[in-house]
């Protein structure tokens, strides 16, 4: 966890693909810990095709299948359907010339939210907005607080404590 802490987490991603995975990844960790996902993260990648939204999208229900029996991903078939669901959705906003990384920085002016460094907040108005958005686009598993998770992990929120060398 330190190693993703400190290489990863809260750092500004706007490579779409990359907010995309990583929402996707948030949805798996519904009723998880994050360390879970994170363990099989890699396992996850070689399950979906590198995250890649255009393969995933063509996934059917034979993929359904071989990703129920990977022992390496978690196996709940409500979340391989929404990813499915999300690759779909992802390629239709490319389609209409919709950049998932324009769409996901919109909501704050393409500017980091800076927390207070001392509170622990798992919702916010924000992530609540974002989930509303993506829900109506027919995303799943994007309720506020994993919506919140993934804002913070991808850095359109920058939560990390005030004395952490991450900060700012």
């Amino acid at each position: 966890m330190s190693e993703y802490h400190d290489r990863e987490w809260g750092r500004p991603q706007r490579d779409g693909r990359m907010l995309w995975e990583m929402l996707m990844l948030e949805g798996f960790q519904a009723g998880l810990s994050w360390i879970t996902v994170l363990r099989k993260r890699e396992a996850f990648r070689t399950a979906f095709a590198g995250f890649d939204p255009v393969k995933v999208a063509h996934f059917g229900a034979a993929d359904v299948r071989r990703l129920m029996g990977d022992a390496g991903i978690i196996r709940a078939r409500a979340k391989i359907e929404a990813t499915i669901r999300g690759a779909r959705i992802y390629c239709d906003m490319a389609a209409r010339g919709e950049d998932f990384s324009a769409f996901c920085w919109s909501f704050t002016d393409g500017k980091v939210v800076r927390g207070n460094g001392r509170t622990r907040v798992v919702t916010s108005a924000l992530s609540e907005r974002i989930s509303k958005e993506l829900k109506r686009r027919g995303f799943k598993f994007v309720g506020p607080t994993i919506v919140y998770a993934w804002m913070q992990a991808v850095g359109i929120v920058d939560d990390h404590a005030s004395g952490c060398f991450r900060r700012g």
